[in-house]
This record gives C-alpha cells, sequence and structure tokens, in this order.
C-alpha cells in the first residue's frame, strides 16, 4: 500500500510574525523530506477555505492573535475550516495565567481549538502541561519541539570587550519580557565592577527589535527608569532578518528573561547566532537545556547581576564553540511531522 500523502499545509498570517515564519520553514524541510507536500499563503479564513477541499487533511500552525479579530471570533474560524476540511494544528502561545483578564476567554478559545481539531501538536513537554493544566487532562498533544535552522553552531568571532555592559534582548518590547530587571541587574553589575576597580562604563540594556503594538508607553517607562538607576535603555526598532542576525552576534551579553514563556524562538536565534545566552530558569528553560545541553546559562534572577559581572569580564562566555550541536533542527522537526501524520493516516 503506498504511503499516504502528507497534508495541504496552511502558511498562515504576514511575513515576519514569527508563528507564520516558524511554519513556512516547517513547510521547507518538509518538503525537502518529501517533495509531494504542497503548501499554500493565506491571509484570512475565506482565502483559507478556498484553498482547501472537502475532507482533504490540512494542516496549520496557529496562535489565536493570527487567526481574528478577536479570540472568539479565532475559534469560529477554526471551526469553520475544521468544518470544511480534516484539520490538525501545530498550537502556540498556550494560555497561562499570566494571560491576565483574558485567561478565561483564550481557556475557552483553545479547547475550542481542541475540540474541532483532527489533532494537535505543541512545541514543548512544558505546553504540554500547559494543556493539562489549564485546559483538561483528558487532551493530549503531541509534543515536536521548534527546530533550529542550523544543525551546529556557526564560525563567528569572539565578541569583543566592551567598556559599557551592554545587555542584549533580542525580540518585542513589552510587558514581562525582561527588560526591567536586566536595567536593575546591569547597573547594579556596574556599581559592583567599579567598585572592585574595573575600568567599567554605562550599564545599557539594548533591545533588538520594535515596541509590540501599543507598547511605546513601555518603552518611555524604560527609558526613564535606565535614567534613574544611572544608566541606558536603547531600542533599534524594526530590524530586516539580515540586520537582526547581524545585531545578534554584535558586542554585549545576550539575556533572555521571559517571565511567562511557554516556547521561545528567540532563545534559537541565540544559539544560530552562535551565541550563548544567559536564560533565566523556568520550566520551559529547564527543558530546553536537557534538550540542548550547553547552548544556554540558566540563572534565577538572583544571579543575573553576578553572571553579567562574569560575561563582562570574559566576553568568550557568551559565544558557543562552533560546530557544537543545536540539534533538534527543521530537518528533525519536519521528519516529527511527516511521521505523525502517517500515522494519523493510519
Amino acid at each position: 500500500m503506498p504511503a499516504a500523502a502528507p497534508p495541504l499545509c496552511l502558511v498562515w498570517g504576514p511575513a515576519g510574525h514569527g508563528v507564520t515564519d516558524y511554519g513556512s520553514d516547517v513547510v521547507a524541510a518538509a518538503r525537502r523530506r518529501d517533495p509531494t507536500l504542497r503548501s499554500v499563503t493565506v491571509t484570512d479564513l475565506d482565502s483559507a477555505l478556498a484553498a482547501v477541499a472537502p475532507g482533504e487533511h490540512v494542516h496549520l500552525h496557529a496562535t489565536d492573535r493570527l487567526l481574528g479579530s478577536s479570540l472568539e471570533a479565532a475559534a469560529d474560524a477554526v471551526e469553520a475550516l475544521a468544518d470544511a476540511c480534516r484539520l490538525t494544528l501545530t498550537l502556540h502561545d498556550l494560555p497561562q495565567p499570566s494571560d491576565g483578564t483574558k485567561y478565561d476567554r483564550r481557556v475557552a478559545a483553545y479547547r475550542r481549538f481542541f475540540a474541532a481539531a483532527a489533532g494537535v501538536a505543541v512545541n514543548s513537554d512544558h505546553e504540554r502541561l500547559l494543556v493539562t493544566e489549564h485546559l483538561g487532562d483528558d487532551l493530549h498533544p503531541r509534543v515536536i519541539p521548534l527546530g533550529t535552522r542550523l544543525g551546529l553552531a556557526p564560525e563567528a568571532d569572539v565578541p569583543a570587550a566592551t567598556t559599557d555592559l551592554v545587555v542584549l534582548i533580542a525580540g518585542f518590547v513589552y510587558p514581562g519580557k525582561g527588560h526591567e530587571p536586566a536595567l536593575r541587574a546591569a547597573t547594579a553589575a556596574v556599581n559592583t565592577l567599579r567598585a572592585s576597580g574595573h575600568p567599567v562604563g554605562t550599564a545599557v540594556v539594548r533591545a533588538l527589535g520594535a515596541a509590540s503594538p501599543g507598547h511605546d508607553g513601555d518603552v518611555a517607562a524604560l527609558e526613564r527608569l535606565a535614567a534613574d538607576l544611572g544608566g541606558r535603555f536603547e531600542i533599534t526598532g524594526f530590524l530586516s532578518d539580515d540586520d537582526f542576525a547581524r545585531r545578534l552576534r554584535e558586542p554585549g551579553i545576550p539575556v533572555a528573561a521571559h517571565e511567562h514563556v511557554s516556547a521561545s524562538r528567540s532563545m534559537l536565534d541565540w544559539i544560530e547566532a552562535g551565541r550563548r545566552p544567559l536564560v533565566v530558569r523556568s520550566r520551559y528553560s529547564d527543558e530546553m537545556d536537557r534538550l540542548r545541553p550547553g547552548t544556554s546559562t540558566l540563572f534565577d534572577p538572583p544571579e543575573l547581576t553576578g553572571l553579567l559581572v562574569a560575561a563582562w569580564r570574559d566576553p568568550a562566555s557568551t559565544r558557543l564553540a562552533p560546530g557544537h550541536p543545536l540539534h533538534p533542527d527543521l530537518a528533525d522537526a519536519a521528519e516529527s511531522y511527516l511521521a505523525w501524520w502517517r500515522g494519523m493516516s493510519r
């Protein structure tokens, strides 16, 4: 009996959105392993419905913000699509209590996603546990970890020493991303270095990206806090893919201090650039440390100041050795998806 064809993969959303881009990356990697895989780029429910045939298997990487103007509209879209085809989903950004006032609505919407889909994957064991804890212990998604674009750490120059103590945080600026604790730790680290006679300059926290929509006020608040602490907050604004990749390699100390992470593409951005970031300890970062040993330095929040002191004194500690394994990569993720889809067709 011939092997079942892979599903039609929908790539939904604008280029540049993390979920959309990752879905596109998985599609490209899967097509390299199975050239019969088809994909269609869609922008909304109407274009998605026009692309699918009745009863065919369709897969979509999704998060509620991509699918509708509200949580309820997003769930309506998933249900409409599932009525038109045999839909499987990879869900990103699972509900958790840090969603605040939207928590109950997000839980209701994601339960509807699960009920509509023929199968669901998530990107970490941490997310699988979020499903159990917040959506129901009767739900059992497949776990397929995020894949890196590179299987091995690249050749890269050792980051140069800087007079200023510069902290680099990748991605959008929004509350809970870790900019405020990084500012406080960086200025404390500068004070420690000065007290021990080191010729350190200013504490700088530099955001590599733009403010998340609606969060320009948070940027202004971080600039004021930095000035009050005797440091500086900088933001690059939107960066093209090439500029973003280049700036990940610039001198400074890479930090990922997300307070409420479920699965993080920015952690992979750092290691793909040959950097070894300081990453706040969480259930997710502990899982990633086991999955990709030696690619990050985990810390509890009180430890950040001391680690910044050490990294300023030894910039090479923020760099991965060329050839350090980064697997699972996109090829591994693609093979996991193809195996899952084959199993579902039996």
